[in-house]
C-alpha cells in the first residue's frame, strides 16, 4: 500500500513540475513579447486552484533603492521584495500584481497590490489550511520586510475575491510631487525626497497653469516614449499646487506660543482659529499658508534669527549652526489613470511657469501641440509620491477599469 502511495506522489510531483515549467515558459514568452499587462493579470492557474486566497495589500516605501515597482530578474524591486517576504512567511512562492508600476526612485505613501496565497501545512505537506487573517498577514510580512532594508512596509491588508484585480479595479489614483525652492543646498534629511529648485517660484502663476491642464485632453505632449496606453486622451480630475512647510516640520517659537498646528500632509483648508494666529497669512483660493518669511525660515525656529541693531526690517543674521530653509510646494494630481511619466512632465511644465520661463499661454500651446518634443524636461523621480489608490469595494461586478502607466 505504501509503495502505491509513493508511486502516486511521484506521478503528482512530475505533473506539478511540468505545469511549473509550462508556466515559466509562458511567462518568458510574455516578457519577450513586451506585454506586461498580460503578465500582471496574474497566474490564472494558481487563481483557479482551491484554497488560494487573494489579499489586497497596501504598502508604503521609499523608492530610492528600488528599481521601480515591477519585478525584474537580478534587480531589487518593490514587487520582488514583497513577494520574497510573503514567501518566507508561507513557505512557498506567491503571485502578485500592483495597482501602479512606479518607476525607480519614486516613493509611495500607499501603493496597492493583490497577492495570491495558498496556505499549505508545514507539518503535513499537501494539506491545504484555511487562509490567515489579514492582520496576521500584515504583522508577519512586516516582520520579514524589516529584516531587509526597512524601506518598505505593509500598511493594510484585506480579503478580496479572486476576480478582484488591484490594477484594473482602481477607480482613481492620487500623486503628490514635492518641490523645495531656495538657493541653499537641501538638508541631508531631504536627500532623494524632493526636487530642489534654486529659483524662486510664483505660486499663483503655477495655479493658473493648472487650470489649463485639468480636464479631458489629449496629453500626447505629456506622454513619454514607451507608454503602453492605448490612447493619449485622459481626464485629469485634479491638478493644483499648494505651499506647504518644508521639512523638518518642527515647531517654531511662534508655533509653541500660539498652538498653531499646520499639517504638512494635507492641502485642505486651515481652521479660522489657526488663520487668526498666523503672522501675515497668505490666502490663495480658500487655502492658507504661512507667510513668506516663515516659509523661508522653516528649517530653524524664528528665535534663531537675530536682528542686527535690534530693529525690525534690518538684516537678519542666523545663529551659528543653523541654516536658512526652503519654500515647500506640493503638486497634487488625481485621475483614474495616467500616461507614462505624465505627472513628472506636468510638474516640469509647472515649474517652468513658476520660474518665469514659461507663460500660461505657453502651457496651452504645449498641450495643443500634442508632441512631447515641445514639452520642458520632466521633473526627477525623487519628488514623486503615489499618495492613494481608490477602490469601490461595494461593487460585485468584475468589469475592469483603466490601466495606469505612471
Amino acid at each position: 500500500m505504501s509503495e502505491k502511495i509513493t508511486e502516486l506522489n511521484t506521478i503528482d510531483n512530475r505533473k506539478r513540475a511540468l505545469n511549473d515549467d509550462s508556466r515559466s515558459m509562458n511567462s518568458q514568452k510574455v516578457l519577450r513579447a513586451g506585454k506586461p499587462e498580460q503578465e500582471e493579470r496574474g497566474n490564472e492557474e494558481m487563481s483557479q486552484r482551491p484554497g488560494v486566497q487573494r489579499y489586497l495589500v497596501a504598502v508604503e516605501y521609499i523608492g530610492t533603492n528600488f528599481l521601480g515597482m515591477q519585478k525584474q530578474p537580478n534587480f531589487r524591486t518593490v514587487q520582488g521584495v514583497l513577494e520574497d517576504a510573503f514567501n518566507k512567511f508561507v513557505g512557498q512562492p506567491v503571485s502578485s500584481a500592483s495597482s501602479s508600476r512606479t518607476d525607480a526612485g519614486v516613493h509611495a505613501l500607499a501603493n496597492v497590490c493583490h497577492v495570491d496565497v495558498e496556505r499549505i501545512s508545514k507539518r503535513k505537506p499537501g494539506e491545504v489550511l484555511p487562509p490567515h487573517e489579514p492582520e496576521v498577514v500584515k504583522r508577519a510580512v512586516n516582520h520579514f520586510l524589516q529584516k531587509d532594508a526597512g524601506d518598505i512596509s505593509v500598511t493594510d491588508v484585506r480579503f478580496v475575491p479572486m476576480t478582484f484585480h488591484a490594477r484594473f479595479r482602481a477607480q482613481e489614483r492620487t500623486y503628490y510631487y514635492r518641490i523645495l525652492s531656495g538657493k541653499e543646498p537641501l538638508p541631508a534629511f531631504e536627500k532623494d525626497r524632493a526636487w530642489h529648485v534654486p529659483e524662486d517660484l510664483c505660486l499663483s502663476c503655477m495655479q493658473e497653469a493648472c487650470k489649463v491642464l485639468v480636464g479631458h485632453h489629449d496629453f500626447s505632449s505629456f506622454r513619454a516614449a514607451g507608454c503602453q496606453a492605448k490612447s493619449p486622451v485622459k481626464t485629469l480630475d485634479e491638478l493644483h499646487v499648494c505651499e506647504m512647510p518644508a521639512w523638518p516640520a518642527f515647531p517654531s517659537c511662534i508655533d509653541r506660543n500660539t498652538g498653531v498646528n499646520i499639517s504638512a500632509t494635507s492641502c485642505k483648508h486651515v481652521s479660522s482659529e489657526v488663520k487668526t494666529n498666523l503672522n501675515n497669512p497668505v490666502e490663495m483660493e480658500g487655502q492658507v499658508s504661512l507667510s513668506k518669511e516663515r516659509f523661508m525660515n522653516q528649517s530653524q525656529p524664528d528665535m534663531l534669527c537675530q536682528k542686527v541693531n535690534g530693529g525690525y526690517g534690518q538684516e537678519e543674521v542666523l545663529e551659528f549652526g543653523h541654516r536658512r530653509g526652503h519654500r515647500g510646494y506640493v503638486v497634487v494630481a488625481r485621475a483614474q489613470s495616467f500616461l507614462y511619466h505624465q505627472v513628472r512632465l506636468l510638474v516640469g511644465t509647472l515649474k517652468g511657469v513658476g520660474a518665469g520661463k514659461l507663460s500660461v499661454d505657453d502651457v496651452e500651446r504645449i498641450l495643443k501641440a500634442r508632441t512631447i518634443t515641445v514639452a520642458p524636461p520632466m521633473a526627477p523621480a525623487c519628488g514623486l509620491y503615489l499618495a492613494a489608490v481608490k477602490y469601490d469595494f461595494s461593487r460585485n461586478d468584475v468589469n475592469q477599469m483603466e490601466d495606469d502607466g505612471e
